[in-house]
């Protein structure tokens, strides 16, 4: 069964990447997109990369008691030394990478394919970049963690020294007492030991949250790995002639002013 989508298509003439946004536990694509752009103050559109929100499927949510749950797996205990429910990824192993085969086959590399998330959504993309597919281009969390001794450990073993791996940006709250800004850390640093190249942000002040700056960063993240082709960067727009000679004024006063300022006398 497929998963149900928030798609937001490339704005620009063409199509050459793609981001899968994972939203947290409990939560739904579609609420996040609006989230996203209630923050962004827009829609997370690009002129050339379609953005995907994906909904994670109603399942068992163990740490909510047993009751059922938007959630992209199940987790016994929210806590790192937790063992992973095998069973529970391997159902969306299956339905994620159908949604990335799927835009390999639209003609998009999967180099050029980045994934995300914030909380669960980030575990998933962690467990989608490093073990479902590692040819993506790369891989961004928020407020993320592997658990210890995650089967996406296992899988970084068979890496060889040529490998190239998705690219990683991993921001976290030094606040957050949902997911401790430690287990983000000891993450990024199992990664890394497997050759894994990135970032790990962290932000003094933030808790269990996405703030906007994070956002930016992010998005200027994507476009650095997945540029936009040089024919669809569009020009600004000429500016009228007497915005230009008013602006041509006003620098011309200013210099006046810095002038004076300096020699303590009009010329």
């Amino acid at each position: 069964m497929s998963l149900e989508e928030t798609v937001f298509k490339p704005i620009g003439k063409y199509h050459v990447g793609t981001v899968i946004f994972f939203h947290a536990a409990e939560d739904n694509g579609e609420d996040f997109a609006e989230f996203i752009r209630l923050l962004l103050g827009r829609r997370m559109e690009f002129r050339h990369i379609k953005v995907i929100f994906p909904t994670a499927p109603l399942q068992t949510y163990t740490p909510k008691g047993g009751r059922d749950a938007n959630v992209w797996f199940n987790w016994k205990r929210i806590e790192r030394d937790c063992p992973e429910m095998l069973s529970s990824l391997a159902s969306i192993y299956d339905q994620v990478e159908a949604i990335i085969e799927r835009e390999i086959s639209e003609g998009v590399p999967a180099g050029r394919i980045i994934v995300g998330g914030f909380e669960m959504g980030g575990t998933m993309a962690l467990h989608t970049a490093f073990r479902v597919n590692r040819d993506l281009g790369g891989v961004f969390t928020l407020s993320s963690f592997l658990n210890s001794g995650s089967i996406v450990y296992d899988s970084m073993e068979f890496v060889t020294r040529d490998e190239r791996l998705p690219e990683l940006l991993m921001i976290h709250g030094e606040l957050d007492n949902l997911i401790p800004v430690d287990w983000g850390r000891a993450t990024f640093e199992e990664l890394t030991n497997f050759g894994v190249q990135g970032e790990f942000v962290t932000q003094w002040n933030m808790a269990h949250e996405i703030r906007l700056k994070h956002l930016q960063q992010i998005i200027q993240w994507i476009l650095m790995l997945v540029p936009p082709p040089r024919d669809d960067i569009p020009t600004p727009p000429p500016r009228p002639a007497k915005e230009e000679s008013e602006n041509k004024k006003d620098e011309s006063e200013i210099m006046i002013r810095m002038f004076i300022k300096i020699f303590g006398k009009e010329f």
